[in-house]
């Protein structure tokens, strides 16, 4: 059995922005030998997520408006309670249980074994600081 395990740093500039880490990750899958197994790539923090789907600019823009509208930004402590320790993203908390925290892909034939337009994609919701992701290969 063969095992990878590797922490991505990421820091974006802007409050909110999703970011492909697809080829990363490929790259991570080719180097580590795997042929069969199955990757791991979580979000290390608690108002970022991880998630796969079309690698399409309408559909970026329809998640940043479908999730304003859940949980719009407000820096002030009246809308969010969480706002009341000081912090100014319980929105960043809300969105990330929406999109989720992690994926788990097969590895088939030492390559991601995904749908023919799924991507992998990091998604921040309270950005300007470092944070890290995990990627945790295991397989044959």
């Amino acid at each position: 059995m063969k095992t990878l395990t590797k922490e991505i740093w990421m820091e974006i500039p802007e409050r909110r922005a999703i970011v492909s880490i697809h080829r990363e990750v490929e790259h991570l899958v080719k180097g580590s030998g795997i042929q069969e197994g199955l990757a791991l790539i979580n979000a290390m923090h608690i108002t970022a997520s991880v998630f796969i789907n079309d690698n399409e600019s309408g559909l970026h823009h329809d998640y940043e408006l479908w999730l304003e509208k859940l949980a719009p930004f407000d820096a002030s402590p009246d809308r969010y309670r969480h706002n009341r320790t000081g912090e100014d993203n319980a929105d960043a908390h809300l969105k990330r249980q929406v999109m989720g925290r992690e994926v788990v892909v097969a590895i088939t034939g030492g390559v991601l074994h995904l749908g023919p337009w799924e991507h992998l994609f990091y998604y921040e919701f309270d950005g300007r600081r470092r944070k890290r992701l995990l990627v945790k290969l295991i397989g044959d």
